[in-house]
């Protein structure tokens, strides 16, 4: 995002409240490619992180600033610090004007799009239609439909688990895979059986995994699924759930309801197979600095079918740095106990 470039890696001090009732706590806001990440000023460790796409300003031209990372989210953030400033509502107004615009789309879709399906094969232009949907979406739209689609997902697997420590982990864990544009990790308790990728750039772990893996072997499923997102687009498969018409309101107007999609979560639950290449799996190991071979035997024990990650691992000695702290990976593990 070129609004955003001049900014990355800026940071300035801020004040966090993480529920209504909760104290201010002085953090440090840390500006990274598509996330807001808060920091303790003492420790520097990761306490929350905030989806751009998603970011909201609670009070326009008042300060100092106060932020929200979504319009019915009871986190705050207060920023005086006037790059900080500049820079955030530089990058809303440029992800506002990305939207799609209703008025100047509706006209074009209601007045052509009819003798388009009537001249175009039934069974060809869904998927066309649902492929250019995909690819026009703004961040801010895919961050949204994302959220919707989590939603739905968590009546199957219960809300995401919120262990203040563990949450700091999961932040430190996205972090410490991609510094720049991290997943924002989240940890769910029940039915999930694989890590699954979700559109703007959730990460979704069923707890159990957690239980009966190493650090080593969680980024590596992360790193695995994310290059497969990469590749195959999760914002696809929502839109050929959601369906043609809801598509084309989507392609309209920006936004879907929330019943477009009843249903998709219990479709989540078993991710489909990885598609991507060995090749692109020790790419993607290598730019993350991650060694391959725990996570290959925690597929194979034998080593038999994934010989090839573990004789051209990138990092045979360990990953560099390690992925997580001792401390950090307790509390990760730890995540759904509070």
């Amino acid at each position: 995002m070129t609004a955003l470039r001049k900014y990355l890696r800026l940071e300035s001090p801020g004040l966090w409240r993480e529920t209504p009732d909760a104290q201010l706590r002085e953090v440090v806001v840390g500006l990274r490619e598509a996330t807001i990440v808060l920091s303790d000023p003492k420790t520097e460790m990761a306490l929350a992180q905030w989806s751009l796409p998603a970011l909201t300003r609670l009070n326009p031209g008042k300060l100092p600033a106060l932020y929200s990372p979504g319009e019915d989210d009871p986190e705050t953030l207060e920023v005086d610090d006037r790059d900080m400033m500049a820079a955030l509502d530089t990058v809303r107004t440029a992800l506002e004007r990305r939207r799609p615009k209703p008025g100047r789309l509706r006209g074009v879709l209601l007045g052509g799009f009819g003798a388009v399906i009537g001249s175009l094969a039934v069974f060809w232009l869904p998927g066309k239609l649902i492929d250019y949907t995909a690819a026009m979406l703004p961040p801010a739209t895919r961050s949204e439909l994302g959220k919707l689609a989590l939603q739905d997902l968590t009546r199957v697997t219960g809300s995401p688990c919120t262990g203040r420590d563990g949450t700091a982990a999961s932040v430190a864990l996205g972090l410490r895979i991609n510094p720049t544009h991290p997943p924002h990790v989240l940890v769910v308790r029940d039915a999930l059986q694989a890590p699954l990728a979700l559109p703007g750039d959730l990460l979704i772990l069923p707890e159990k995994l957690l239980q009966t893996s190493t650090p080593d072997v969680i980024a590596g499923y992360i790193l695995t699924t994310t290059a497969q997102a990469a590749a195959t687009d999760p914002m696809q498969p929502l839109l050929e759930r959601a369906g043609l018409l809801t598509t084309v309101r989507l392609l309209a107007s920006g936004t879907i309801t929330a019943d477009a999609l009843e249903g998709y979560g219990q479709a989540l639950l078993t991710p489909a197979a990885l598609s991507i290449s060995d090749d692109a799996k020790l790419a993607a190991f290598k730019a993350a600095k991650v060694t391959s071979q725990p996570y290959a035997y925690s597929l194979d024990k034998s080593g038999e079918t994934t010989l090839s990650l573990i004789e051209a691992d990138p990092f045979p000695t360990g990953s560099q740095p390690e992925v997580l702290s001792d401390l950090h990976w307790q509390s990760l593990q730890n995540i759904c106990k509070g």
